[in-house]
């Protein structure tokens, strides 16, 4: 295998300042919650807060510390129990669908645990050699993965309120975006071989699941300029979208009759308003779509075929090619504002952040795809069986996570990221 990169490069900050930057992130994001909103869980697919703070730290107490820090005193042993998530080459782990009935440790016991890791990790990094600074990097990553997943989590939580309970303010109206989303343009691209993907060992950190650069044929093919808007997906309910059978694949349309899906995840009865991590809020008809599964982008997709003859989901080789020349420019998490905004300027827009991207492309092992040695082996290959790839991050993932080879993964069902989509298709 080769060798992995060792480089830091989260915003340029040395080690130890990227580091306290990113835990410190975490924790902030934890701020303005209860103890009990950090210990509830809505559902199987989520954790808690509480739980995304301890297993992160974890991460860096069971991966960089114990094998590397001689001396190092474990926190607590139960906590390799409690905070693993799917490392079972490391031990057995608490059930997920269970989280939230841990309601011991408290919180004030996470963040104790968390300043205890941070000691220590704090003298590593002062000496670290290439493959500390490796695990480092990778755990930091990890952790901003799970600071989105915490907003994600949280925003679910939220919404099982009947009083809509906000966790940021509002944010005022945007400047200079357009009121209503014009017709799209399309972006053409010859037909022939391409590179996608990254080699390990490179000039920036990448995950061993977007490795190892390989060539791809492809088709010509049009991408459109900016994400399906909220506007445009209404139309496709007004059309009958959930009603229609046609539109959809055989397991959607089982999920859209089994759990009387109408609209999307968070969208209200009128169509007019929608559930945010600032509370119920207007729909912004210009606005990026999201919180869409898979099934539901494909059907909208099958529907604006119709419409635009040939008009399809890209597959993961396409939105790299359209995106890899692109500054990695987006609204992210950043901004404070976690909801979508609408596309504002000209050409191809909002491929980064806003919402994840469906692609057509199943998460499968790229040719010649080497998972990392040993435990952190377990972190992607594994799940390279039935999801499905998406792109480009989304209001909720801190700047700087992502990149053009940056590949993330969820099943067809699952609709509570981000997630919206962009059309293409295949000229005629």
């Amino acid at each position: 295998m080769s060798t992995p990169n060792p480089r830091i490069d989260l915003a340029g900050d040395s080690p130890a300042e990227s580091y306290r930057r990113i835990r410190s992130r975490t924790v902030a994001l934890c701020e303005p919650l209860s103890p009990e909103d950090m210990t509830v869980q809505s559902m199987p697919d989520a954790s808690p807060a509480k739980w995304h703070l301890a297993h992160v730290t974890w991460f860096f107490e069971r991966f960089v510390l114990q094998p590397h820090q001689a001396g190092y005193a474990v926190f607590d042993t139960a906590y390799d129990h409690l905070f693993n998530s799917y490392y079972f080459t490391v031990g057995q782990m608490y059930r997920r669908p269970r989280r939230g009935l841990i309601s011991r440790p408290g919180v004030e016991r996470i963040l104790a645990y968390r300043a205890h890791v941070d000691r220590a990790v704090a003298p590593l990094l002062e000496r670290a050699d290439d493959t500390i600074r490796f695990l480092v990097t990778l755990g930091l990553h990890h952790e901003q993965q799970h600071q989105e997943l915490l907003l994600t989590d949280l925003k679910h939580l939220l919404a099982q309120n009947p009083q809509w309970p906000a966790y940021a303010a509002a944010p005022g109206p945007a400047a200079g975006h357009p009121a209503e989303a014009a017709p799209p343009t399309w972006h053409g691209y010859p037909g022939g071989v391409t590179e996608i993907g990254a080699e390990p060992g490179g000039d920036r950190f990448v995950y061993d699941n977007e490795t190892p650069r390989h060539r791809v044929w492809l088709d010509a093919f049009e991408i459109a300029d900016r994400p399906v808007a909220n506007a445009e997906f209404r139309q496709f309910i007004g059309d009958g979208g959930y009603r229609r059978s046609e539109w959809w694949l055989a397991d959607g349309w089982s999920r859209v009759q089994d759990e009387q899906w109408q609209r999307p995840l968070y969208w209200q009865d009128d169509l007019q308003h929608h559930f945010t991590l600032a509370g119920l809020q207007p729909l912004d008809p210009a606005a990026p779509v999201c919180h869409l599964s898979y099934y539901e982008a494909d059907a909208y997709a099958r529907w604006a075929a119709e419409q635009v003859p040939g008009a399809r989901l890209p597959t993961e080789t396409e939105w790299e090619l359209a995106a890899r020349d692109l500054p990695l420019q987006g609204h992210f998490a950043d901004s404070g504002v976690l909801d979508p905004r609408p596309a504002a300027g000209a050409g191809l827009r909002q491929m980064y952040g806003d919402v994840w991207e469906w692609t057509s492309s199943p998460y499968a092992p790229y040719p010649g795809f080497q998972p990392l040695a040993g435990s952190l082996g377990e972190y992607n290959g594994k799940f390279m069986c039935s999801q499905l790839v998406l792109r480009g991050g989304s209001c909720a993932t801190p700047a700087g996570h992502v990149r053009p080879t940056y590949r993330n993964f969820f099943y067809p069902h699952q609709r509570w990221q981000f997630s919206g989509l962009r059309l293409a298709r295949t000229p005629r």
